[in-house]
């Protein structure tokens, strides 16, 4: 199984001048993918609370009230990297003008050489929606309509579109994705409808550890049912699963998770260290462990380690 990271992008570790050297060090040692999400605002009173955990004291983590850019954070990791997959867990694609979407993730997987992966949501805050001009309502609809939107346009020339909501005249579009037909399309989702979406027209699916296994089990076979309806062979379906490392667990949990979803036939997984290390300095050290644990294999020798300073207080990441 593929084994990611999270690129640092939130709270305290959004410092877009560590996101290079993040990105080379993640890949010298050993991992295989590199994750960033996607958050616009934070409001003090906010319409809904966080899915996974949120209370009306602590309405979302601490660590959303700063956020680097998803495709510009993707985009510094992608030039100090040569081999690494690049992902998105995920763009809320509804908060996009579709046109403008395809355009920014063809130069992107072109910058990266064709390794980009695009995973997109929906999102879960009314107030995001409100402050970007977009409605809550009909939604699903709106997303559906973008991926029409990012097939035609990376799929044909001259690109036309005549939607419901969007409208592109005949024209001409020479831009191309790298990755033929466009990067992989990875959906999140927790519900019927959406899962039957991943079925019929993405790449797989992206979900959250902590979920509950029988009720992973449930979707999953929705998507794959999906998949056969729509003349799609589901075992092409892909499973990405998402590892939010909370404060207090040990290396050997997250190793013990990875062993867990290895035998159950997850693709790859990626870990988020956003809310369980303090800085940056502090996830490169627990990303290096949970690496040697997992015996990764990578070319971050312990002479490289030693001798990489940071400019900032003169601290090492080691």
């Amino acid at each position: 199984m593929d084994v990611g990271i999270c690129l640092p992008q939130l709270g305290s570790h959004c410092e877009g001048s560590e996101v290079a050297e993040f990105a080379r060090t993640a890949e010298q040692l050993g991992y295989r993918s590199l994750w960033v999400g996607d958050r616009v605002l934070t409001p003090v009173h906010p319409s809904d609370l966080y899915p996974v955990g949120g209370t009306p004291e602590n309405p979302y983590p601490p660590e959303f009230t700063a956020a680097l850019d998803p495709l510009l954070t993707l985009t510094a990791a992608a030039v100090a990297t040569t081999d690494v997959r690049l992902g998105t867990s995920t763009v809320n694609a509804t908060w996009h003008n579709p046109l403008l979407l395809a355009r920014a993730v063809s130069s992107l997987d072109s910058i990266a050489n064709g390794r980009l992966t695009l995973g997109l949501g929906l999102g879960w805050m009314r107030d995001e929606y409100q402050a970007l001009g977009v409605p809550w309502s009909g939604k699903s609809e709106r997303l559906d309509e973008t991926l029409d939107v990012l097939h035609t346009v990376w799929t044909t020339n001259p690109v036309e579109h005549h939607g419901a909501l969007f409208d592109i005249p005949l024209s001409v579009v020479d831009l191309r994705p790298t990755q033929a037909g466009g990067p992989p399309i990875m959906l999140a989702g927790f519900g019927d409808a959406s899962m039957r979406r991943i079925g019929r027209r993405a790449h797989g699916w992206i979900n959250l550890w902590d979920m509950p296994p029988e009720y992973v089990g449930y979707l999953w076979s929705i998507a794959r049912s999906a998949a056969a309806d729509a003349g799609r062979d589901p075992d092409t379906l892909r499973r990405e699963t998402r590892i939010n490392v909370v404060p207090g667990q040990s290396v050997d949990t997250l190793v013990s998770i990875i062993a867990t979803l290895t035998e159950h036939g997850v693709d790859g997984a990626f870990f988020d260290l956003h809310y369980s290390t303090r800085s940056v300095d502090e996830a490169v050290q627990t990303a290096a462990r949970i690496a040697d644990r997992l015996g990764l294999v990578g070319d971050y020798s312990e002479t490289a380690r030693s001798n990489r300073i940071r400019t900032q207080g003169e601290s090492r990441w080691t």
